[in-house]
């Protein structure tokens, strides 16, 4: 396998958990809408109502959504690494240990009201994403 393969692994994994989560999503959303008599057509705009659907159900959704959102720069600086040279073992650790910690946080999230601890998670996926870019700047300009 090519060290740019071995680099962007990490990258797939994550890929295919959201994906994995869009699963869990519908598999819980639709039958929460059709006990809850939720008329699909007038749920159209996110939210309308969030309020007759159960928590957990709820959690899966923002959990698949905010796999959408700080992800996006995971998946950036490992292509700018992959693309500028930057393959290495502290590189596909510390992406690994990011994709890790968002599965983590998926599972948090999901079965847990304890939002400290889910805050602790990202906090710690944050940092992760910190280093990728704070190595990626010192090995270009360095």
């Amino acid at each position: 396998m090519s060290v740019i393969v071995e680099l962007l692994l990490p990258v797939l994994a994550l890929i295919c958990w959201t994906l994995v989560m869009w699963l869990w999503m519908y598999a819980t959303r639709i039958p929460a809408m059709q006990k809850a008599q939720i008329d699909p057509d007038a749920a159209r705009h996110p939210g309308t109502y969030g309020d007759r659907m159960p928590a957990n159900v709820r959690s899966v959704a923002d959990n698949y959504n905010h796999l959408h959102e700080q992800p996006t720069i995971f998946y950036a600086l490992m292509f700018f690494a992959a693309l500028t040279g930057g393959q290495g073992n502290f590189m596909e650790l510390m992406a690994w240990i990011y994709v890790g910690l968002r599965i983590v946080h998926s599972f948090v999230q999901i079965l847990s009201p304890k939002v400290a601890v889910r805050f602790m998670v990202f906090a710690l996926a944050s940092i992760t994403l910190f280093i990728i870019a704070g190595h990626e700047v010192v090995r270009i300009l360095l």
